[in-house]
C-alpha cells in the first residue's frame, strides 16, 4: 500500500497557494510554500486548522474556521493537480513492482474527491488494485484500520504486507495493523527527519526498491 502526498506526489505547491489565497479571502496574509511544506499530511481539515493558527496543533475559532473550509474546498477542487506533479523515480518504482507481480494500493488521509482525480491527472490510477482514501472509512492513519482493510480485500496477511509511505503517521499505522514500513526520505513529515521514528527502511527514491524488494 502505498501513500499520496509527499510518497508519490509533491502537492504542495497546489495546496500552498489554496492556503493562501484562503488566507487572502480571509483578510489574511499569506504563509507561502516552505510553511505549508511543514503543514502537510493529514488531511485536509487538518490543514486548513493549521493555516488558520500558524500552529501544528492549534485550535482555531470555529466561526472562524466554518468560513475558511468551504473556500478551501472550492479552491482546491479546481486546483488539485495543477501544480503537483510525480517525485523523480515515483513511475520507475511502480513499472517495476507492476512487472514483479506485486499487489499494489494506495492508502492517503486525502479525501476521495481530490485523490482520485490527482492519480488520474498524473497518470498512475491504473497501477493501483484498491484506493481508500481519507474518507472512505471510519478512521484514517494512523489508525491501523486503512491498512488492515487493504490487506483483507485483497486476502493477504498483514505479515506479507508493506506500506510505502513518508511520515510518522505511515509509521504508526504500519506498526499497528502488522506490516513493514519503507519510508521516503523526501517527503512531509513536519520538518522532523522521518529516520527518527524508525521505520524498516528509508530509501531516496522509488526506483531504488528494486535494490530491496
Amino acid at each position: 500500500m502505498i501513500d499520496v502526498d509527499g510518497t508519490l506526489v509533491d502537492s504542495v505547491p497546489d495546496l500552498a497557494y489554496c492556503v493562501d489565497e484562503t488566507m487572502k479571502a480571509m483578510g489574511k496574509e499569506p504563509w507561502g510554500e516552505a510553511k505549508v511544506r511543514h503543514w502537510v499530511g493529514n488531511g485536509v481539515p487538518k490543514l486548513v486548522e493549521r493555516s488558520l493558527t500558524g500552529e501544528l496543533e492549534g485550535t482555531p475559532d470555529a466561526a472562524e474556521y466554518d468560513k475558511a473550509y468551504p473556500i478551501f474546498l472550492e479552491l482546491y477542487a479546481v486546483n488539485t493537480s495543477k501544480r503537483s506533479c510525480l517525485y523523480d523515480g515515483v513511475k520507475e518504482g511502480l513499472d517495476y513492482m507492476k512487472v514483479q507481480g506485486y499487489t499494489l494500493g494506495c492508502v492517503t488521509n486525502k479525501a476521495e474527491q481530490f485523490t482520485l482525480p490527482i492519480l488520474k491527472d498524473l497518470g498512475i490510477f491504473d497501477y493501483f488494485g484498491l484506493v481508500v482514501s481519507g474518507d472512505t472509512l471510519a478512521k484514517k492513519k494512523p489508525d491501523p484500520l486503512p491498512l488492515l482493510h487493504s490487506a483483507e480485500f485483497f486476502g493477504i496477511k498483514p505479515a506479507d504486507s508493506l506500506m510505502l509511505g513518508d511520515s510518522v503517521s505511515d509509521v504508526k499505522a504500519s506498526r499497528a495493523a502488522g506490516f513493514d514500513i519503507i519510508c521516503m526520505s523526501y517527503g512531509y513529515n513536519h520538518g522532523e527527519d522521518i529516520r527518527d521514528t524508525n521505520p524498516d527502511l528509508v530509501i531516496d527514491s522509488m526506483a531504488e526498491l528494486k535494490d530491496y524488494l
